[in-house]
């Protein structure tokens, strides 16, 4: 049975690598400062937080486990844990110590500010820990320039410009991730294309099987599932290299088939909604005239 050390509080991580509490609601871990190894969480096989935590990697060979798959991380690897999300842990020599650094802050600091407004836009805190980002020598600077002036405000006495500061450096933070992460899709472009590919090719065998009536009509995390990637990322990948959402590159081709087999005049609307996957008929009939302007009853008519 696998134990989990739970990590509800910045000050519960910053307690395991005995750092100094320096806000109870965000801290910053330089591990060229932790002393210890990787023996002081022995005994444990996850970590599971109830905050949002981000570690830029720098050590090779630095394994954790998410989703049931060992990952190993390269010199300068961001990942990024949302509150919620549980890290099984990798197998470490006697005497591993981790390199670079760590970024925790508590949902309650983003109470009342924009960046609590917008952080769940922030996909990649959703992404598997394979989709990690790969920061290039530049990147991993800007990243660190912005740790070192979260960690300056947190050196000072606190006041009414602190959380807003903080706050502001942190969101800043994760808007240059974004940037980063596009850059990453575009440098990755041959292996997306690859991914679309075969995405294109599970949408036709999903029509050409039983699988809709079976299932129902098809779903992103079934694709994203098929093609070994989280949710998030496969719809970001979708939508960077089509311009559309995995929905709505779905529900195309849906409408595509649907096209196609309104012209069976052996079979009803009812039936061809069935064969699609569509519980209920008028589902069907309210989809399809929204997509394209005509119910499937007059769309068969007028063609």
């Amino acid at each position: 049975m696998q134990e989990k050390l739970d990590i509800n509080t910045v000050g519960d991580y910053l307690a395991l690598r005995r750092q100094e509490v320096q806000h109870p609601l965000v801290g910053i871990v330089d591990f060229n400062h932790v002393e210890e190894d990787g023996n002081t969480i022995k005994g444990y096989d996850a970590l599971h937080f109830n905050c949002y935590a981000i570690f830029i990697k720098d050590t090779k060979g630095c394994k954790i486990k998410y989703g049931g798959k060992d990952y190993d991380y390269d010199e300068g690897t961001l990942v990024f844990i949302a509150p919620n999300q549980t890290i099984g842990l990798g197998n470490y020599p006697p005497h591993y110590k981790p390199k670079g650094y760590a970024m925790l802050f508590h949902p309650d600091l983003l109470l009342g500010t924009e960046l609590g407004r917008k952080i769940h836009s922030y996909s990649f805190f959703a992404y598997s820990s394979n989709e990690a980002l790969h920061l290039s020598s530049k990147e991993r600077k800007i990243l660190l320039s912005l740790l070192e002036k979260i960690q300056f405000e947190l050196e000072q006495n606190l006041d009414k410009h602190s959380k807003k500061l903080i706050v502001a450096n942190i969101e800043l933070f994760l808007d240059y991730c974004s940037r980063f992460y596009d850059r990453q899709f575009l440098t990755r472009e041959i292996e997306n294309v690859g991914s679309l590919e075969k995405f294109e090719n599970l949408l036709n065998e999903y029509f050409a099987s039983d699988k809709p009536q079976k299932i129902g009509t098809p779903s992103v995390g079934y694709f994203a599932k098929r093609l070994h990637l989280s949710p998030n990322y496969f719809g970001d990948l979708v939508k960077k290299e089509t311009g559309k959402s995995a929905q709505e590159y779905i529900q195309n081709k849906l409408i595509e088939v649907a096209k196609e087999r309104v012209f069976d005049p052996n079979k009803s609307v009812s039936e061809i909604a069935y064969e699609l996957g569509f519980k209920y008929p008028q589902h069907f009939t309210r989809l399809f005239k929204q997509r394209v302007g005509h119910s499937p009853s007059e769309f068969r008519t007028l063609n």
